[in-house]
């Protein structure tokens, strides 16, 4: 029987954040954890066979890139071998073309003598031997965010990214939306982890951070009347538009193009409405987009400010937001209540 636990995952570019829930004690009292993300282990091993100059073999699943592709680029830069399967390879580039023109040679068969390296953003087996050892059984429902920037190989990801988020915020639309039963087959990424977890309630990493955002008490009286949430991660930038957990506009953008000036007059130009997709996306970010509806209302002054890198804009707004005490775990308790809002919307549609 299902006893209401809930394995709470939020997958970063630099950490994987850990939560089970157990309804039947405080949140404060949960088992939390905040680890490498598998991307970083992934680059560290890739980089320590480039100084042992030694070939590297990519296998298992699609996985988030960022530091591992950092490092088979300079793998390659060295002089280095660099084999995958092609469902390896694809966290790396969609384009399977570009990659053999890069160099990157795609086969099933390890190469002799070539390291290992292992892809997947959840190695469940190996949380679960974790776990075990401090006598923590699995929860029966797990739940898993991650940031997908979705299949295309041919287009630019910032631009197919953003035609996500246009096909989801619409008026009326939640911070719920953006959690999945099955989440949408162009996020190749979600699809691969949850290929990895059976039956994970999949997430977009943003929307769940800003939603754990609310239960900052603060934040969540602010954003009776409407606020502006910015959680600045270790890869992106993301300002979310709220009025309770409604949706009214988003801005996102990269974390490592971005610096305190640029975040104040990108947040601003949010709040005030005035804000184009074309002005971000110029400046290598994904883009924007406020509703007309926003338009109508008095514009959200409160800000709020979370995530690892929160100190970028600490004079922006309120830096402070630590829901139940632990601000890196805002998209794992932004996860819980997901899931038991969809869970509230099922119910409810049945």
């Amino acid at each position: 029987m299902d006893d209401g636990r809930i394995l709470a995952i939020d997958i970063g570019a630099g950490t994987m954040d850990v939560l089970v829930y157990d309804p039947a004690r405080p949140m404060e009292n949960a088992v939390q954890l905040v680890l490498p993300s598998a991307t970083t282990l992934a680059g560290r091993k890739i980089a320590a066979a480039g100084e042992q100059r030694q070939a590297v073999f990519l296998h298992g699943n699609l996985m988030g890139g960022y530091h591992t592709t950092n490092a088979v680029w300079a793998h390659l830069q060295a002089g280095l071998a660099v084999y995958a399967t092609e469902t390896a390879a694809g966290t790396v580039h969609d384009d399977l073309d570009l990659l053999r023109a890069r160099g990157i040679v795609l086969t099933d068969d390890p190469p002799k003598g070539a390291v290992p390296v292992e892809l997947r953003d959840v190695d469940l087996p190996r949380l679960e031997r974790t776990l075990a050892a401090y006598d923590i059984t699995m929860p029966d429902t797990i739940a898993i965010a991650a940031q997908d920037h979705g299949f295309s190989p041919k287009s630019s990801n910032r631009l197919f990214r953003f035609e996500h988020w246009r096909r989801f915020l619409v008026p009326g639309s939640t911070l719920t939306d953006h959690l999945w039963r099955t989440p949408p087959a162009y996020m190749t990424r979600l699809v691969a982890i949850q290929r990895d977890v059976p039956g994970a309630i999949m997430a977009d990493t943003g929307p769940v951070a800003v939603l754990g955002a609310l239960e900052d008490g603060r934040v969540r009286d602010a954003a009776r009347d409407g606020a502006c949430i910015v959680n600045v991660g270790n890869q992106h930038v993301l300002g979310l538009l709220v009025r309770g957990e409604e949706l009214f506009g988003v801005m996102e953008h990269h974390t490592e193009a971005v610096d305190l000036a640029k975040i104040e007059r990108l947040i601003g130009r949010l709040v005030s409405g005035a804000i184009t997709h074309d002005e971000v996306f110029a400046d290598d970010g994904h883009g924007a987009l406020t509703l007309d509806t926003y338009r109508a209302l008095t514009p959200f002054s409160f800000v709020a400010i979370t995530g690892p890198n929160r100190r970028l804009a600490e004079t922006l707004g309120w830096c402070e937001a630590a829901p139940h005490g632990a601000m890196m775990l805002s998209g794992c308790f932004g996860l819980v209540r997901g899931v038991e809002r969809l869970r509230e919307r099922e119910a409810n549609a049945g």
